[in-house]
C-alpha cells in the first residue's frame, strides 16, 4: 500500500500526492502518474500500486487538491477549473523534482486529462528522462515539439471520441518534423481502454474497458520505461 506524501513545487508551495515504493526502493526507477479527469481515485492508486509492483518508486501528484468524483458532469467541472500550463510547470515538474531527489531517472505518464499533461509536461519539464501517453493530448498549438527532449510513447484508440486519431496523426507530424523520438500505437478501441472501471452500467458511453488491449499496451509500456530508465 501506498502512502501521502508532501513534496515542494517550483515556485515554494506544497503540493499532496499519493507514492507507493516497491520492496527494493533504494535506487530504484521512477515514475510521475498523472490522473483521469476523476481526480486522485482508487483507480489512479491501483495504477501507481502497479508500478511499484513492478519495480518502480510511483508518486502521483494530487492536481485536484483533495477532490475526486465519479460524476461526469463534476469531473468536466474539475478539469475545466484546472490551469493545465500551471499543473504541468509547477505540480508535475515539482513531483518529478522530488523522485529525481531519490533517484537518477524519473518517466511520466497519465492517463486521459493526465495524457494530454504528460505531453504537456514532456515539454515543460526538462528533468524528465521518458514518456508514456495514455489517450489524451491538449490543444496542439500548446505543444511545443522542439523542447520535448525524451523519447515518448504513445497509446491511442482509433474509436476514440474525446480525442480524435485524425489529431493523433497532426501531432505524430509536429514530433516528427522537430526531431523527438517517439513511438506511437493505434488500437482498435474507445477512449479509456486501459481503465479496469470503464465497465458496465456506470461508465460513460464513449468509453470501454478492453482487457487484451490493455494488457498489450501495458507490455509495451513496462518495455520502454525499462529501455529509457533502468
Amino acid at each position: 500500500m501506498g502512502t501521502t506524501v508532501s513534496f515542494q513545487r517550483p515556485d515554494g508551495q506544497n503540493v499532496q500526492g499519493y507514492l507507493a515504493e516497491p520492496a527494493r526502493a533504494a535506487g530504484a526507477p521512477a515514475v510521475v502518474v498523472i490522473q483521469e479527469w476523476w481526480g486522485l481515485n482508487d483507480q489512479i492508486r491501483g495504477v501507481v500500486e502497479r508500478f511499484a509492483q513492478a519495480g518502480y518508486v510511483a508518486l502521483v501528484p494530487d492536481l485536484y487538491r483533495g477532490k475526486s468524483t465519479v460524476e461526469a458532469e463534476e469531473a468536466h467541472h474539475l478539469m475545466t477549473a484546472l490551469d493545465f500550463g500551471d499543473a504541468a510547470s509547477q505540480d508535475i515538474r515539482g513531483a518529478v523534482q522530488y523522485l529525481k531527489t531519490r533517484t537518477a531517472k524519473v518517466g511520466i505518464t497519465g492517463f486521459c486529462m493526465g495524457g494530454a499533461l504528460t505531453l504537456l509536461a514532456m515539454s515543460k519539464v526538462p528533468e524528465i528522462d521518458a514518456g508514456v501517453v495514455w489517450y489524451g493530448y491538449p490543444p496542439l498549438d500548446f505543444v511545443d515539439a522542439s523542447k520535448i527532449k525524451a523519447p515518448m510513447l504513445a497509446h491511442w484508440a482509433t474509436q476514440d471520441e474525446a480525442f480524435p486519431i485524425a489529431t493523433v496523426d497532426q501531432l505524430e507530424e509536429r514530433l516528427r518534423a522537430a526531431g523527438v523520438a517517439f513511438e506511437f500505437h493505434r488500437y482498435l478501441a474507445k477512449h479509456g481502454f486501459a481503465n479496469e472501471t470503464a465497465v458496465g452500467v456506470r461508465r460513460l458511453p464513449i468509453t470501454q474497458y478492453d482487457s487484451a488491449w490493455s494488457q498489450i499496451a501495458w507490455d509495451r509500456t513496462f518495455r520502454f520505461f525499462g529501455m529509457h530508465l533502468q
